[in-house]
């Protein structure tokens, strides 16, 4: 730690800083992720100081910045940095995007744990924005054209379809039996409510 705060200091104008830096700051955060006080002081350190944007180019300082942001309770502060931040690891910064808000409904609803379907509901309540998924969120919606075929299928033949008709659909439209079965079983549930 302490040889990282003298380089720190050396190189403090330096622009941009030295991957030895950046490399050491990313070791320290792996290293220190047991104790919190020294993690919290070595990320108070980098956050304070002009090359903050070089240090979150990298997953293992960001997700200790995240990690000190949602100790303290700075649930906010954390999903800024999240927002901002240029690590390339995508999948891994909406997995923290979601950690936040999940430990926020838990702190809200003063909870040690969240079940699967309140962790759906807060994923839905807090989508990730786009600068962490270009692409845009995947939805598990099938296509346009599948969910047609679906629907007259089951408006003109039944909306409870056997094992062979599940099984044809399933090879028309390039899904798995399962999604067919399961397909027609919320079609059904939503017709009776």
């Amino acid at each position: 730690m302490e040889q990282f705060m003298a380089m720190l200091n050396r190189n403090k104008n330096k622009d941009p800083p030295p991957s030895k830096l950046l490399d050491l700051a990313a070791e320290l955060c792996r290293d220190l992720q047991s104790s919190p006080p020294s993690l919290e002081k070595l990320v108070g350190a980098m956050m304070g100081c002009k090359h903050k944007m070089y240090f979150l180019t990298n997953i293992h300082i960001v997700r200790a910045c995240v990690f000190v942001h949602i100790r303290n309770g700075q649930h906010d502060a954390a999903c800024s940095l999240l927002e901002h931040c240029k690590a390339e690891e995508k999948e891994e910064l909406v997995q923290l995007w979601h950690e936040v808000h999940y430990q926020r409904d838990m702190e809200r609803h003063h909870k040690d744990f969240l079940t699967p379907l309140q962790k759906f509901r807060c994923r839905k309540r807090n989508p990730p924005p786009i600068s962490l998924c270009p692409e845009g969120l995947k939805t598990r919606n099938h296509p346009e054209e599948v969910r047609q075929h679906l629907y007259r299928f089951a408006a003109e033949v039944t909306a409870n379809p056997d094992k062979e008709q599940r099984e044809e659909l399933a090879r028309a439209m390039n899904l798995q039996p399962a999604q067919v079965y399961n397909w027609f079983a919320n079609y059904r549930r939503r017709r009776k409510s």
